[in-house]
């Protein structure tokens, strides 16, 4: 049988077919055969289906006797944290992150929390789940609660980011989107309290709600800002914050309720630990990169291109010892949390960064104007490989250079664009920036010629 949900640097499929308890419980066998694994983190976000495909994963773990370590209801980046923490032998975690509701999927890691991708472990967990030739169950193998615990030590670890001392009277409105983030996040507020961290929070949509009552929670996407823009303003906050629905990922608004686009939110976090480790290196994807080219420069850094994904960005962060890398899709990663992705550090480090320097919206204004960029717009076409075509034949002779390290991305002189279809969603992804020229014109041009 093949299995269709194996992506290419995790597990994502529509319920039923694709992905239901039975082909869960054959990837969690093969994940700890491939991994030879004998104590595995395990946790899940929000969704309905999650708590049963997570019991199917325990299950097949315990079956390959291991010890289960149990997060329960957690952020991806726990379980990444956890895996490293508890000296495990990988880490899963049953999560959708911002697909649609017949969806539902598992993030995984290895040993230290480093990635898994097709050479790394991902083909061989497949060929043994499409296999499914186990054998009977071994004996040893027990699930173990380690939710309170491992939250401690995680909430600990991320507040080792911020400079308490710093920090002055904020008010930061937070999004959860009824995903996994409300209880995590509360963690983390209380510990700020009993530190006597001077912010407020005004907390929306922020029980846990595996039917996501106000839809899928995915900043993204234009259409689902409103309501995070409304209380914002309405609060005469300092900054939004939103998140994703296993909240690896963050999302920022300026204290006028204006989006930041994740590039920008890039630049601001790579200049901070800049400052604190001159020359450091910093990670990027290829999607946008003049802004954080600038900025990394300016400060001092060597700036570092990497495939999108947090896979490839993860590897590059190990290979590099780099001590931050971020994505324009708001996945920020960190050498100190275990070289990866957290949602919860960037907004406590752009807290610190705002009590020091003043307000987001001036921090990024200058930014923007000198480097506009496009946002993501997304494209669902017929034949993905003849429209990337199309655009490559059209502009590839008047480009100053082609690169190819994930999709393609060509520099005109004084715009440029990256055009590559998605690791995790059936659409085409079109992202384009300027040195302060107009975009619109370039973006209709490449959307006909995508859609002809």
């Amino acid at each position: 049988m093949t299995l269709t949900c194996f992506k290419t640097y995790d597990i994502r499929g529509r319920l039923g077919e694709e992905l239901n308890e039975a082909i869960a419980y054959r990837i969690g066998r093969g994940f700890a055969r491939a991994l030879n694994a004998r104590r595995v983190v395990l946790g899940r976000d929000i969704r309905a289906t999650s708590q049963a495909l997570a019991a199917a994963v325990a299950q097949a773990l315990v079956d390959e006797g291991c010890e289960v370590l149990d997060l329960g209801l957690s952020g991806t980046e726990e379980m990444y944290f956890a895996t490293t923490q508890f000296a495990a032998d990988g880490g899963i975690c049953v999560t959708a992150s911002h697909n649609p509701m017949d969806y539902n999927g598992l993030k995984m890691v290895r040993a230290g929390s480093a990635p898994l991708d097709a050479a790394t472990g991902l083909a061989s967990i497949k060929a043994l789940a499409e296999a499914d030739d186990f054998g009977p169950a071994k004996p040893g193998g027990i699930v173990t609660d380690i939710a309170d615990q491992a939250r401690a030590a995680y909430v600990e670890q991320v507040l080792s980011f911020v400079d308490m001392s710093a920090l002055k009277p904020l008010t930061i409105v937070v999004n959860a989107g009824n995903g996994a983030a409300g209880p995590t996040f509360d963690a983390i507020a209380e510990a700020l309290e009993t530190k006597g961290a001077p912010l407020v929070f005004k907390r929306m949509h922020h029980q846990p709600d595996g039917t996501f009552p106000h839809g899928i929670p995915n900043p993204l996407l234009p259409e689902n800002r409103p309501p995070t823009v409304a209380r914002v303003l309405a609060e005469g906050a300092d900054m939004g914050v939103a998140w994703d629905g296993d909240f690896d990922r963050c999302f920022f608004f300026d204290e006028h309720g204006g989006f930041v686009d994740g590039e920008y939110i890039v630049g601001l976090l790579a200049e901070v630990f800049l400052a604190k480790e001159p020359g450091a290196k910093i990670i990027h994807d290829p999607r946008v990169i003049w802004n954080t080219q600038d900025v990394v420069a300016r400060a001092g850094g060597v700036a570092v291109q990497a495939r999108t994904g947090h896979a490839f960005i993860k590897q590059s962060m190990r290979d590099h010892g780099a001590v931050y890398g971020g994505e324009m899709s708001a996945h920020h990663y960190f050498r100190d949390f275990v070289h990866c992705d957290s949602g919860m550090v960037p907004w406590l480090v752009m807290a610190e960064l705002i009590s020091r320097k003043g307000s987001l919206a001036a921090l990024i204004a200058e930014r923007r104007a000198a480097f506009p960029s496009s946002g993501e717009i997304n494209f669902t076409l017929p034949d993905p490989r003849s429209a990337i075509a199309r655009v490559r034949a059209h502009y590839e002779p008047d480009a100053h250079s082609l690169d190819e390290t994930d999709g393609i991305s060509l520099d005109m002189g004084g715009w440029r664009f990256n055009l590559r279809s998605s690791n995790t969603e059936p659409v085409v992804r079109l992202n384009m920036e300027s040195r302060g020229g107009a975009l619109e014109g370039h973006i209709n041009k490449i959307s006909a010629l995508l859609t002809s």
